[in-house]
């Protein structure tokens, strides 16, 4: 129920988006530089982009859930957290190599003559400003159901008989609704830190996701398209890989799970569909484009950057089964730094 909340939020947050991006309010000296525009060619790479996106998201994203095949995939083995690290790393890069120097390149653009745009770091201080929020969010949300949580194993200790039991478990049942999906059996607070872990991490994936589909399907330019298509898949590939180790590890139920799973897939082509749609009328160098588009790739930047080092390496990393074994260390600071440094390579392309 919490992901299709979030996917109704994001795609209304894009409607509202569209027509401030669609404005051509733009200087003639910054007038769009139309040399090797192919809209044709360019919409055909679009829909391969669109396929190879779906499918690379799709597999990132289902991957840590083979652990119900593959033991060796469990969230409990030491192959897992290698692979949550590997994540982790591609997490961290995403959003300081790639989203937040995007951020200080449109706030920082030549395009922007008027406003406050040049006289300080916005890109910086609303990164700074969304991790703060972030930081709120999983704390005051953490906080609200391990208070509840613990009500319950109150309850249930208090009315311990079998048929007060039963009763409490139907109870629950019948409000796994809304919010409660973040709900976890009484006195398990540790799964109740990785749902809300797993739901606010998706707020900024999806974010990231959606621009960065909306900024490909707008271009008209093969050139321009042509590399992030490989560059792309792999981007979503590895994120829908961190993404889907945390979703493993809230343990929601199979239709929680692929409505998150399926979210996160589509949200790039549809920002790519969304794109092609106002092709016609976007410009890229906009000030009003540039300041929306900066501010939120910020954000999502800000979302990201604390999610991967608080919520996703430090979780792991200050664990004492980590801590007492010097080979599983190792092994996770390779993992991590092979995700890190994977992620920065694409930045050449992407």
């Amino acid at each position: 129920m919490a992901s299709r909340v979030l996917a109704v939020l994001c795609l209304l947050a894009a409607a509202a988006v569209l027509p401030v991006l669609a404005v051509t309010d733009r200087d003639d000296d910054c007038a769009a530089d139309n040399t090797g525009r192919d809209k044709a060619q360019a919409l055909r790479l679009k829909v391969i982009a669109v396929a190879c996106i779906l499918v690379g998201s799709a597999i990132g994203a289902a991957v840590p859930s083979l652990g119900r095949r593959f033991p060796a995939l469990r969230p409990d083995t030491d192959l897992f957290l290698a692979l949550k690290a590997f994540a982790g790393g591609v997490i961290l890069a995403t959003g300081l190599v790639h989203i937040l120097p995007a951020a200080f390149d449109a706030l920082g653009s030549p395009c922007l003559v008027r406003g406050p745009w040049k006289r300080f770091p916005f890109a910086g201080l609303v990164a700074m400003l969304a991790a703060i929020a972030t930081l709120i969010v999983d704390t005051v949300a953490t906080g609200y159901f391990h208070r509840t949580n613990a009500k319950r194993a109150a309850a249930v200790t208090d009315e311990p008989t079998p048929g007060d039991l039963e009763t409490s478990s139907d109870d629950h049942h019948g409000h796994a609704h809304g919010m409660s999906v973040l709900a976890a059996p009484p006195g398990d607070d540790e799964l109740v830190r990785h749902r809300v872990i797993s739901q606010v991490l998706e707020l900024g994936v999806v974010v990231h996701s959606l621009i960065i589909g909306m900024s490909l399907g707008a271009s008209d330019f093969p050139s321009t398209v042509r590399p992030l298509v490989p560059a792309l898949t792999f981007h979503q590939l590895f994120e829908g890989i961190g993404l889907g180790g945390c979703i493993v590890q809230a343990k929601f139920r199979l239709k929680s799970v692929v409505a998150m799973a399926l979210l996160f897939s589509l949200t790039t082509p549809v920002g790519i569909g969304v794109g092609i749609a106002i092709s016609s009328v976007y410009d890229e160098t906009s000030p009003t484009a540039l300041v929306v588009q900066g501010l939120l790739e910020a954000a999502a930047a800000g979302i990201l950057v604390y999610m991967a080092l608080v919520d996703i390496l430090a979780e792991d990393f200050t664990k004492p089964r980590v801590q007492s074994r010097a080979r599983l260390q190792l092994g996770l600071n390779v993992s991590l730094l092979l995700g890190a440094g994977l992620m920065s390579l694409l930045a050449i392309w992407a």
